[in-house]
């Protein structure tokens, strides 16, 4: 029998994975108390049924899927019910998040009886071809996760202990993310230089490929932002403080904070960004 599975929570990667599974014929739960009208009506259009948190944990795996500002939050918040769970599910956190915050709720996890694995995706939200989005998984259970690849997930194995998958992660976003913000600020500094033609022009002739690679991306961002800000806290904690190029991350997480706000208010940052993406396009 396909087993059940515990999405939290039923965003835009979080209502993916679901889409995936319950079109496998997992049954997927979730929680949609206190959401939105529209995440739970992408909820309900991914096939995803609202439960309590006791019915949560009767799942045979709860995948944590949240903006990594809340991974912790969502273990402590579950922790009593896991405790009082007569069989407990494995709980997988599928966030980005430092190697050092999950082993914190790692032993949240673990203080209940409940087993743990660490994860983290990689790719867009899973459609059709799911091998191109992989949920990474490390830890001495991590093979037992393994089984949703037959329900339309993409699941390697990253040898190494709890922390191994973060750290992949992490050091991936790092250099995408990353790099995202950096030139988003040349973008803008160029925009506001009045020499954003001529940047373009140069990069048409000694960078086409990275021009090419960011001008679909960076409209994209914006909406993205907010989720991005406590990633980039947990990128410089990865790093270490005392380590060279952590103060770039929380630099990269303040630059985000300042877009994620944009965004929602006058959006002159994002229409620079937009405007200079198009001109990369057709000029």
């Amino acid at each position: 029998m396909p087993p059940i599975v515990a999405v939290i929570a039923p965003g835009m990667m979080g209502s993916a994975v679901a889409t995936r599974l319950t079109a496998a014929g997992v049954q997927v739960r979730t929680s949609l108390t206190g959401r939105s009208a529209a995440t739970i009506a992408r909820a309900k259009a991914a096939g995803m049924t609202d439960a309590t948190d006791a019915q949560l944990v009767e799942a045979d795996f709860i995948l944590s899927i949240l903006p990594p500002g809340d991974a912790l939050a969502l273990a402590e918040r579950l922790a009593p019910a896991l405790r009082e769970a007569k069989r407990k599910p494995i709980y997988v956190d599928c966030n980005a998040v430092s190697p050092q915050t999950v082993l914190g709720i790692d032993r949240v996890v673990r203080e209940t009886g409940a087993s743990f694995v660490d994860g983290g995706i990689i790719g867009p939200p899973p459609d059709v071809d799911s091998s191109r989005t992989r949920i990474y998984l490390s830890g001495p259970d991590a093979g037992k996760v393994t089984v949703l690849q037959q329900y339309g997930l993409w699941t390697p194995v990253q040898p190494g202990p709890v922390g191994a998958a973060s750290a992949m992660k992490m050091s991936y976003a790092g250099i995408t993310k990353g790099f995202t913000a950096l030139s988003a600020t040349m973008m803008l500094a160029a925009t506001r230089a009045g020499t954003a033609d001529a940047l373009i022009a140069e990069m048409k002739v000694s960078q086409p490929a990275l021009l090419k690679w960011l001008t679909p991306q960076m409209p994209k961002m914006p909406g993205k932002a907010y989720r991005w800000i406590a990633e980039m806290e947990e990128i410089a904690a990865f790093i270490g403080e005392d380590n060279p190029g952590s103060g770039f991350y929380q630099e990269a997480a303040r630059f985000y904070e300042a877009i994620a706000a944009d965004f929602e208010g006058p959006h002159t940052e994002t229409k620079a960004l937009e405007a200079f993406c198009e001109k990369a396009k057709t000029g």
